[in-house]
Order: C-alpha cells, then sequence, then structure tokens
C-alpha cells in the first residue's frame, strides 16, 4: 500500500503526480534497454556497440527506426524479422520492458527528482546488462564493471552516501570525502569477501569457487551502494543463488555440488533490491534488537 501511495502522491519539485513522471522514467528506461539489447548481444562477441546500425542477425537487414520501437515493435512483429521472418529472441522485449519498471521504481522508491537519479539509472542499466550477459555467457565483462566502479565513485563523491559510515570521521569532515571513504570501503567488503570466500574453497576443495568477474562487479555494486547494503547484497545474492541451485539439482534428479551457476544473476538481483528497499530492511532488522 504504501508503493500505491507513492504514485498517486505529487512529485515536491514539479508538483505532477508521481505516477506521470514515473511512467516517463519508465519510456526513457525502456530505451535505454533497447540500448542494453545491443550491448548483451555485442560486447560479449568483442563487437562495436556503435557501428554497424542495428540489423537483424540472420540476414543483416538493418532495422528501421519503426521497427525499433522498444517492447511496441517486438509485439507488432510478432517476434520475427521483418525481412527474412527468423525468429527475434523475447529476450529483447524483456530487457526493455524489465528497465522501463526498474528505472520507474528507482523515481519512486529511492531517488525522486534528485541529483542522484541519473547516477542510480546507470547503476541499474549497468547491472541489468551484467545480469543478461552472465546468464547467457558466464563473464561479466570487465568493460562494464572497470567503467561502473569509476562511475560509483565519481557518484559518492557528487551524491554523498554516509549511510554506515558516519564513523570514519567527525563533524569537521567533509561529506563528499567521508562518503569516497565509505564507497572504498564497501568496494573492499564487497569484492573482498567474495574474493576470500573463493580463495578459501579452491585451497579447501582445488575448485575454483567464482570468477573473478564476479569480485570485480562486486568492486562496482560496494563502491556505489557502500557496505551495509553490499552485505545485505551478498546475503540475497546467496540466498536466491542457493534456491535456485537446489532447485535446479532437483530437476536433474542428481546432487552435484560443483555445478556451475552464473552467480553474476544473484548478485545483480540482490544489488537491485539493495538500492531500492535495502534501505528498509536493514532498519527494520536493526529495529528488532
Amino acid at each position: 500500500m504504501d508503493i500505491l501511495q507513492r504514485f498517486v502522491t505529487q512529485d515536491a519539485q514539479t508538483g505532477l503526480p508521481v505516477y506521470i513522471i514515473a511512467a516517463a522514467v519508465g519510456v526513457v528506461g525502456a530505451v535505454i534497454g533497447s540500448f542494453l539489447n545491443v550491448v548483451i548481444h555485442r560486447v560479449p562477441r568483442e563487437e562495436s556497440v556503435a557501428f554497424p546500425a542495428s540489423h537483424c542477425p540472420s540476414c543483416d537487414t538493418a532495422i528501421r527506426p519503426y521497427d525499433n520501437i522498444p517492447v511496441v515493435s517486438w509485439a507488432v512483429l510478432r517476434g520475427r524479422c521483418r525481412a527474412c521472418r527468423a525468429p527475434i529472441s523475447a529476450r529483447y522485449p524483456a530487457v526493455e520492458l524489465l528497465t522501463g519498471v526498474l528505472f520507474a521504481l528507482t523515481y519512486v522508491l529511492h531517488s525522486g527528482l534528485t541529483l542522484s537519479l541519473p547516477f542510480d539509472l546507470a547503476f541499474v542499466a549497468a547491472v541489468v546488462a551484467l545480469v543478461f550477459i552472465d546468464a547467457e555467457h558466464m563473464i561479466l565483462p570487465n568493460v562494464i564493471t572497470y567503467p561502473g566502479t569509476a562511475l560509483a565513485l565519481v557518484a559518492r563523491a557528487v551524491v554523498p552516501n554516509l549511510y554506515g559510515v558516519a564513523w570514519l570521521g567527525g563533524a569537521e569532515t567533509p561529506a563528499w570525502l567521508l562518503s569516497l571513504g565509505g564507497a572504498v570501503l564497501g568496494a573492499v567488503v564487497g569484492g573482498g569477501f567474495l574474493w576470500a570466500v573463493g580463495w578459501l574453497w579452491e585451497r579447501a576443495r582445488g575448485v575454483e569457487a567464482m570468477g573473478l568477474g564476479d569480485v570485480k562487479m562486486m568492486f562496482m555494486v560496494g563502491a556505489f551502494l557502500g557496505w551495509p547494503l553490499t552485505l545485505l547484497t551478498i546475503f540475497v545474492g546467496v540466498l536466491t543463488g542457493s534456491v535456485a541451485g537446489v532447485a535446479a539439482m532437483a530437476r536433474r534428479g542428481e546432487r552435484d555440488m560443483q555445478m556451475l551457476l552464473p552467480f553474476g544473476i544473484f548478485l545483480g538481483l540482490g544489488s537491485l533490491v539493495s538500492l531500492l528497499f535495502g534501505t528498509r530492511i536493514i532498519d527494520w532488522y536493526v529495529g528488532k534488537f
């Protein structure tokens, strides 16, 4: 009910109903999602995301602008190329729709029309791209995680995040510096924790537990969210990943502890949950004690 109430209230900056601005942000998200489809398809193949223009991978026919409208064009074309009638993966409208919904929720539940909104939306877009790339290729490309980490540090200097880091400095410490220190701490907690777990598992079992891509992704997530939300991200990721792993083993009818899962999917889910609901979850949990 609280979420629905937020949608029907007025935005403090513009006086417009929140649902109108949320819809506009969602449309922008769907357009960004269309670009993310290009990133998801081309980056793992080490192709340029700018050239050539969007084209059908089956017949190489250039996609016309009216066939490139997010979600709508796929539905109108019934999931097939206009030229050769080859099927178009449902992943394309799914990414566009998901990105649009996440952008709208980020505005409504987390950012509002503030300076933090563009940074938060960029973070959401990066996570969506990483999740779908990892699901298809089981890699988390450096070309996303490295710039994502740099952007996270810039964001924390421009829009300070002091959640969980007030103890790092006194009243004389500038907010941006305190926030930047918290971002570094969050990156160390996120990436360092996964690296340590992977190292210990490899030493104990003699097999690799996770790739460095997961570690680099958590450097990015930790720098952006800070250490409390990063721990929540890892918790949600491990929980959902464990459930998915058990379900996969049950489906196969075998107990395979070495089965590989694209853990970036679950870390991405955890980071989005943490961004949108994390402070509420942690404050609620701490309030129980």
